[in-house]
């Protein structure tokens, strides 16, 4: 078995399993937060039950339109409140942070341990080991029910990492690089594990980037492994990280990517960093590092948002806060800001937008001809500054 069946061995109790086969897998914790939850809450009730599997490993967190937006919003915050405080379980509701950052900072499932979020993006948890599987409201009222997910075993596809990056790569570009050599389609409902030496290249919290957009590529299950090579997989596809530049992923899909160099000088509108793709201390370093004594071009809003208190703080700590704001930068209360597209930076058809989230649909954040290019964090920063789409790390400022 390679790395991700064994897992799925151990959280079912079985021996050994393949691809293809049908299991019925414990569950280390079940989350959903503030456009899921309340759905979730609805299917629980009408399953009749009295308790949570584990008061523990049942979390409720409010991220995707925090500070309300509307009277809906603020309504699905009380439905939330009232579930927490029925079945003692932890609720975070005054702005702490995007779900997948708290469950990495105050509920870190061990390695191997299954993680169900109604979020698409629970993958993220990949980036620490644990298998991230997102889920619709439904199987997650059931899996808070039970502490039980049933799912198939998916087929592994293997990405073997050599090399080491150039200084102006990081983790956001690797994975639009997937992006580009795998589409959205080649990995539905698979899983993929990514190994190799070329891994030491990536802290936790890029591996977390990687993992995040794994839902991109149609991934089911995204895990880092180890630097050896598994060969029980279906497939192995072998990268040099030496060879790969900073990318960015055009409209209106995360898959159509190209160079950062293909399209450098197209004039921008608006910069986004954050979301639970990119908002860790880590993207906040490239960002103050790059605006540090500079000021953002008078013709771009650019918006910096990051993914916990935690990261805020570190931010205040270090003084990161003040070089973005003096820089005519505008850092917004932790969450997941722009991205979901239902407050906080919304966009016109007129925008043309540099953000380092996850997803570049139409009207994904607001206006459905506004155009969303996608990039890592250091390509976020220098075309703000450059009011057009920029390498990091030139000269071109």
């Amino acid at each position: 078995m390679n790395l991700i069946e064994s897992y799925l061995a151990k959280a079912a109790d079985l021996d050994t399993v393949s691809a293809g086969m049908d299991i019925s897998c414990k569950v280390g914790y079940v989350a959903a937060h503030d456009v899921t939850a309340p759905i979730a809450i609805r299917q629980f009730r009408e399953i009749g039950v009295d308790k949570v599997f584990d008061p523990k490993r049942v979390l409720l967190i409010v991220d995707h339109i925090y500070p309300a937006s509307s009277e809906k919003a603020r309504d699905s915050v009380w439905i939330m409140d009232d579930f927490a405080r029925e079945f003692g379980i932890p609720i975070y509701k005054k702005g702490e942070g995007v779900i997948h950052q708290i469950m990495y900072e105050k509920h870190r499932a061990a390695p191997g341990e299954l993680v169900v979020i109604a979020d698409s993006h629970t993958c993220t948890c990949g980036g620490y080991g644990a298998i991230g599987i997102g889920v619709g409201s439904t199987e997650a009222a059931a899996a808070m029910a039970t502490g039980r997910l049933d799912l198939e075993v998916p087929a592994v596809v293997q990405v073997y990492l050599t090399g080491k990056l150039k200084e102006n790569v990081f983790g956001k570009d690797f994975i639009l690089y997937l992006g580009e050599i795998f589409g959205t389609d080649y990995l539905t409902d698979k899983g993929l594990l990514i190994t190799g030496p070329g891994i030491e290249c990536f802290s936790v919290a890029e591996r977390m980037t990687i993992c995040n957009m794994g839902t991109e590529l149609g991934s089911m299950i995204t895990l880092f492994g180890t630097e050896t090579k598994e060969n029980e997989v279906e497939e192995i596809r072998e990268i040099d990280l030496s060879t790969l530049n900073p990318k960015i992923a055009k409209p209106f899909s995360p898959a159509n990517v190209c160079d950062v160099a293909d399209i450098a000088g197209l004039p921008i509108t608006q910069v986004v960093v954050g979301s639970c793709t990119n908002g860790r201390i880590n993207d906040m370093e490239q960002v103050a590092l790059a605006l540090k004594g500079r000021q953002v071009h008078p013709n771009v809003n650019m918006l910096v948002v990051p993914a916990s208190k935690d990261v805020l703080n570190a931010m205040e700590e270090k003084g990161w806060c003040k070089i973005i704001r003096e820089a005519n930068a505008t850092v917004l209360n932790p969450g997941c800001g722009p991205c979901f597209g239902a407050h906080e930076g919304i966009i016109s058809n007129r925008d043309v937008v540099v953000s380092t989230t996850n997803r570049n649909f139409p009207g994904r954040m607001g206006a459905n001809k506004g155009q969303i290019y996608l990039a890592s964090p250091a390509t976020a920063a220098a075309s703000a500054i450059a009011g057009k789409i920029t390498v990091p790390g030139t000269d071109s400022l």
